[in-house]
């Protein structure tokens, strides 16, 4: 099997299996408990937190465990408007970001805030003078992914702070960072963001785990309530399996550069050898991260072509796993044209792909060109 999915998830490596095996047979006990099984769960959690601190170069004590990328994606949004929402009556994102962060800004549109969403030009980039030009003396939440998921375009994170400062706004900035965790070097002071939120299975841990960096744990209201875990910004039982597993695999991305070194080799490798074929599209921008390759191959949907490598052994996406059956919004807010849209697959790779993988792959995407192509 040839897996190109991974911007859905990852394999989980054989250390973070270890660790969640560790954390169901041996290290079971509730962290929060005052007795040896308790004490060897929270020594357990912290090893975790330090873990992923430390991946992402933050303080321990900034970090917060919540149960998914999602689950830190609402606390962060919904936690801002709460605490903020008397400072202002403006939100300014990009029409390009994750369900978990549209959705909730949608709800907060619908109480009566203004949400304004900066469309990418065809290319999938956020043109940084309209963006910024958004924000005002009103703004309270900038919220602005690093790395989009569909095409993995790079957006323009760590200008926001000047922006806010330009405005002299009183918005915290929020970086959905899933998609560019472990995966290109990103500090909360590189990107100048008060609010990171990152996931575990998308770093070959297990799903089940996600987390928020906080600047300031008082600049968000928690959103999660009940026990007083995670310095009362996410309650409840920590989910320990995945928390292990997640430290584990932050662990082993460590090497950041020399992973993004050899799948740039690999995607390069891909795009010379199907870039010339009468009937694909390349979607991505030339400078988007070397993991996501966002293609069309004109005269056949996206579905049957996911349908046809996948009997070949070959697994690539019909679009974000979030959005499955529906036309791609971020496709749709680049305004390509249709048939490029209703085409358009998605590859992303991950540090475990060879060569002879994607040799396959460049196989059978000349063999789709060639039986169904229309150039």
């Amino acid at each position: 099997m040839a897996y190109f999915d991974n911007s859905a998830t990852t394999k989980p490596s054989e250390n973070a299996i270890a660790a969640v095996t560790s954390a169901l047979t041996e290290c079971w006990g509730n962290p929060s408990s005052l007795h040896s099984l308790g004490t060897e769960a929270n020594n357990a959690l912290n090893k975790a937190r330090k873990q992923v601190a430390l991946l992402l170069g933050c303080q321990t004590d900034d970090f917060y465990f919540t149960s998914s990328g999602t689950a830190a994606n609402n606390t962060a949004i919904f936690g801002v408007y709460e605490k903020q929402k008397r400072n202002g009556n403006r939100i300014v994102t990009t029409a390009i970001e994750h369900p978990s962060v549209l959705e909730p800004l949608k709800r907060i549109e619908a109480n009566g805030f203004e949400v304004i969403k900066i469309k990418p030009d065809k290319h999938g980039n956020i043109n940084e003078d309209e963006f910024f030009s958004s924000i005002n003396d009103k703004t309270i939440l900038v919220s602005c992914m690093a790395v989009n998921n569909e095409t993995g375009s790079l957006l323009p994170v760590s200008s926001i702070r000047s922006a806010v400062k330009r405005a002299k706004s009183p918005a915290i900035i929020h970086s959905d960072c899933v998609q560019a965790f472990g995966k290109i070097q990103l500090t909360p002071n590189s990107l100048g963001a008060d609010i990171i939120t990152v996931s575990a299975h998308k770093i070959h841990g297990p799903k089940g785990a996600g987390g928020i960096y906080l600047k300031n744990k008082n600049i968000i209201k928690p959103y999660m309530l009940g026990g007083e875990q995670e310095g009362n910004i996410f309650a409840g039982t920590q989910g320990m399996p995945a928390i292990m597993g997640f430290g584990a695999a932050a662990e082993d991305a460590k090497n950041i550069i020399e992973n993004q070194s050899k799948v740039k080799i690999l995607k390069d490798f891909l795009i010379e050898n199907i870039k010339d074929l009468k009937s694909v599209v390349i979607n991505s921008p030339d400078d988007s991260l070397p993991y996501i390759l966002n293609i069309s191959v004109l005269g056949l949907p996206s579905q049957p072509i996911v349908n046809f490598m996948s009997e070949k052994g070959i697994q690539i996406s019909a679009g974000s796993a979030c959005k499955m059956g529906h036309r791609s919004p971020v496709l749709t807010a680049m305004g390509l044209p249709s048939d490029v849209i209703d085409s358009a697959v998605r590859i992303s790779f991950s540090r475990y792909n060879t060569k002879e993988e994607v040799e396959l792959l460049i196989e059978a995407i000349k063999e789709i060109d060639k039986k169904y192509g229309k150039g």
